[in-house]
């Protein structure tokens, strides 16, 4: 079996496993489950993330060229630590809603808009839940609600950073840490997209214009083609009728 195959069979599973994380892990943290709660969300969440697991071990071993293939697999290997990023596929779809026919260019920077939004979404919302977990017991802490904890996300992603809520862990302070680079690159990636179809749709409307301008002169130039054209010929009618007379 190779790898595509490998891929075609256990994508659906794969997906449904990374929804079940997140449902799991999120109801885990917001809610605060304890006992037989907590244990099946545990479960759920162990079971699933080791399926993400033997997949990229058996995809490795499948492999004809392992150093190759690990390098070339790197977003695998981050989906494998954090399950639920494999939702950020998902948005694969959105890449190819009907529409008018575009450009290469065009397509590219749909695919860097819609996946740089969804990386973004997840990315909060996960260290939202990663800070709360961490946070929600410790002395001294500020963050102690989902409510409190997207509010820190977002400011920190954005780097705002009002400074009303504060990490005080060492986990919280990792993952504000985390959040504050990858909103960074995230946002950078976005911008420059953004100031690609700007220069872009700039550049149409002065190929445009050059369009219409070399128009003006082939057409400029036609007339005065004619008028030339038109003096040769009655140049030429005139000492026709001097050489009679």
């Amino acid at each position: 079996m190779d790898e595509t195959t490998w891929r075609r069979r256990t994508g659906p599973a794969l997906l449904a496993a990374s929804i079940a994380f997140l449902l799991a892990y999120s109801w885990r943290v917001i809610t605060a489950a304890d006992g037989p709660a907590a244990l099946v969300a545990n479960i759920v969440i162990i079971v699933t993330w080791a399926a993400f697991v033997v997949d990229y071990l058996v995809r490795l071993a499948i492999a004809p060229r392992k150093w190759p293939w690990f390098r070339r697999h790197l977003p695998d290997l981050a989906i494998t630590l954090i399950p639920v990023l494999r939702l950020v596929r998902v948005a694969k779809i959105l890449t190819r809603l009907p529409g008018r026919r575009r450009t290469h260019a065009a397509a590219l920077r749909t695919r860097i808009m819609v996946y740089g939004l969804a990386s973004t979404a997840i990315l909060i919302y996960i260290a939202s839940l990663q800070v709360l977990d961490a946070e929600r017991h410790a002395d001294g802490a500020t963050i102690i609600s989902f409510g409190d904890a997207l509010w820190w996300a977002c400011v920190t992603a954005t780097t705002t950073g009002f400074g009303d809520l504060t990490p005080v862990t060492t986990t919280g302070k990792l993952v504000g840490v985390v959040l504050m680079f990858g909103g960074v690159a995230l946002a950078g990636i976005i911008t420059a997209t953004l100031a690609s179809w700007v220069v872009e749709r700039g550049a149409r409307g002065d190929d445009a214009a050059a369009t219409a301008t070399r128009s003006d002169i082939h057409a400029l130039q036609a007339e005065i083609a004619a008028l030339r054209s038109s003096l040769e010929s009655g140049e030429s009618e005139g000492g026709d009728d001097r050489t009679v007379s």
